[in-house]
């Protein structure tokens, strides 16, 4: 079945999780256009990464829909067309870098290509000598890469990356924003994580404010900055989620 002319790349509606008595999310919606860049930011304990894993079913929520490109997130086939890399990545420890990528590549139904990789991997100031070594010996940030290659080989128009800049250095961080604005550039939607709100302004068209597992504002990151008087991004982001009267708003 094709794709709904109108659908969104990624859409929620009224998402719901709770862990006991406690609301990870309260009723949380969102939509991504395809081709747009998404960013959901928020303080730890937010919810960003149970919105994730609720949206993709990997945890399933109390309430609430999620479509990708206009099918239930819980159809197999909804998946098809995003890859996706987990906050805490830990590949197999025994394979080798060229091996990770060649198994997420067939287990995704294409094949592998060493020169492509060893490009790509260029491209995210990876060693292409990181690809020889078992994942074992990898470093966090060489590990971050790896993951975010094995996404990036499988073109496809969504991707779902849950702090993607996990443990780079500055030099890996520009490089992975590079590599992210080609892709968005290309066609693909964004839609990510990160308590580095400056790559968020710089990538993202629109991002998602989460507070205590309620979306507290979805905009563009300049009206973000006007509603609340500020010039500066973490300023604004800081008065939104803490302003109690707006808290009291949201919920009345």
């Amino acid at each position: 079945m094709g794709t709904p002319a109108s659908a969104a790349a990624f859409r929620a509606e009224g998402l719901v999780k709770r862990f006991g008595a406690r609301r990870a999310l309260d009723g949380v919606g969102m939509d991504v256009a395809p081709g747009a860049a998404m960013g959901l930011v928020g303080a730890n304990g937010a919810g960003k990464t149970t919105f994730i894993k609720c949206a993709l079913d990997l945890c399933a929520a109390d309430a609430g829909t999620v479509e990708i490109f206009g099918l239930d997130s819980r159809q197999a086939a909804a998946r098809a067309r995003l890859a996706y890399l987990p906050e805490r990545f830990v590949p197999p420890y025994y394979l080798l870098g060229r091996e990770f990528l060649a198994m997420t590549l067939e287990l995704a139904g294409t094949w592998f290509d060493r020169a492509r990789a060893a490009a790509l991997a260029a491209e995210l100031e990876l060693d292409p000598q990181a690809l020889e070594r078992p994942v074992r010996q990898l470093s966090k940030g060489m590990t971050q890469k790896l993951g975010l290659a094995a996404c990036f080989l499988l073109q496809r128009d969504l991707y779902v990356l849950d702090e993607p800049m996990s443990g780079l250095d500055p030099a890996g961080r520009v490089a992975v924003k590079s590599v992210l604005a080609r892709l968005h550039r290309g066609g693909s939607a964004l839609l990510f994580t990160s308590h580095v709100l400056s790559d968020v302004e710089e990538l993202c068209s629109t991002i998602t404010v989460l507070e205590r597992g309620a979306a507290r504002f979805s905009g563009a990151p300049a009206e973000l900055c006007r509603q609340y008087g500020e010039d500066n991004l973490e300023r604004a982001f800081l008065r939104c989620i803490r302003t109690d009267a707006d808290a009291a708003a949201l919920s009345a």
